[in-house]
């Protein structure tokens, strides 16, 4: 197994996780919320970095998720705070292998 392979963990399989929403997975000791939007997976920290709401409870619009408690925005693309502030909450890579959903976090 290499070292690439080793670095993805399969959280959920295809199917798991319905298209416009997240669902909340811990990989290795990280809240990890995953979402499907648009056909295409997305892996961002489970964590509202304004007062820690799981974000995978959000809203899904446009490639981004609202957190569900003051309405805070944030890019499923790079994770940025899509309202003003200089908040940003880390994103991680996301494959499809076979049926097997899979994020890195290291």
């Amino acid at each position: 197994m290499s070292s690439e392979t080793e670095q993805f963990h399969t959280i959920a399989r295809v199917g798991e996780i319905p298209e416009g929403a997240g669902r909340a997975f811990d990989v290795d000791g990280v809240m990890v919320a995953v979402f499907l939007e648009g056909g295409r997976y997305y892996a961002i920290e489970d964590y509202c970095p304004h007062q820690g709401a799981p974000l995978s409870d959000g809203v899904l619009f446009d490639k981004s998720v609202t957190c569900t408690w003051h309405g805070w925005r944030f890019s499923l693309e790079d994770g940025r705070h899509l309202d003003g502030s200089r908040s940003r909450v880390p994103t991680f890579p996301v494959r499809v292998v076979g049926d097997e959903i899979q994020v890195n976090v290291d």
